[in-house]
């Protein structure tokens, strides 16, 4: 069983043809879709079950709260990125709709291309104002994975597959790329390791060579000049491994 998991998305739309062909675009994007629901009741009730990691939300919903008033509702209790979608996008409706501060707003009907590229940036903005670290330059943002607290987001196979951070072992370079292991799967990057290293929370990673960064969590032994994850030697220099018996003792 794999620890790595899709991103998942909550649809949150008035009519159920709709909401199948955006969940149909959305699959084949490489994202999972946790639910399909009609009316934000229906969405309040599912998040206390089923938090996902972005919501698709249509303004003009049935029932009686309309997207926006489902918006405001779900704000106050979580942190979940929400883009609006809709067929009716008057001054007024967008306007109202802004009140909420959205993460994006699509008008129906929308191209594969343009969902995607809104939830990427999404996801990007949820990342910035959610991560103590410092924001990433507009170049960055192009390479970088998303990192937050607990997993970051790696593009894998033209997808963005979430990756728990305590899953992952240790990240090699390789050259201008870098390469994730976790516990079950390897992911080539387009970004260096010092990117990495200073985008990574410190309180799980150390950098303990010019080619290697490790999660703390997953050394099994530490020898005279290497480590042992997973049955992998990795070297350590003498500066690196004061550095991480202080990081241990700390811990």
């Amino acid at each position: 069983m794999t620890n790595e998991r899709l991103i998942n998305v909550l649809i949150v739309e008035n009519e159920m043809i709709s909401g199948q062909h955006m969940a149909l675009q959305l699959k084949t994007l490489g994202y999972h879709v946790s639910g399909i629901m009609l009316q934000g009741e229906d969405a309040l009730i599912h998040l206390k079950q089923n938090t996902p990691d972005l919501i698709l939300l249509d303004i003009n919903l049935n029932g009686e709260l309309d997207g926006i008033e489902t918006a405001k509702i779900i704000q106050q209790d979580y942190k979940i990125p929400i883009i609006y979608v809709t067929a009716n996008c008057d001054d007024a409706n967008f306007n109202k709709a802004k009140t909420t501060n959205p993460y994006g707003f699509i008008s129906k009907p929308f191209k594969k291309q343009q969902l995607q590229r809104n939830i990427e940036l999404s996801l990007n903005r949820f990342y910035s104002e959610n991560n103590s670290t410092t924001t990433p330059t507009a170049n960055e943002e192009d390479k970088l994975p998303f990192i937050l607290s607990d997993c970051i987001f790696v593009r894998h196979q033209d997808k963005m597959v979430k990756v728990q951070i305590n899953n992952i072992l240790y990240i090699e370079a390789e050259r201008n790329y870098s390469r994730i292991y976790s516990k079950n799967k390897e992911y080539l990057i387009v970004a260096t390791l010092k990117d990495l290293n200073d985008k990574l929370p410190n309180h799980h990673f150390i950098r303990i060579h010019r080619s290697f960064i490790v999660n703390i969590s997953q050394i099994d032994e530490i020898s005279t000049s290497h480590i042992v994850i997973s049955k992998k030697a990795i070297p350590i220099s003498s500066e690196s491994k004061k550095q991480l018996l202080q990081r241990i003792q700390k811990i």
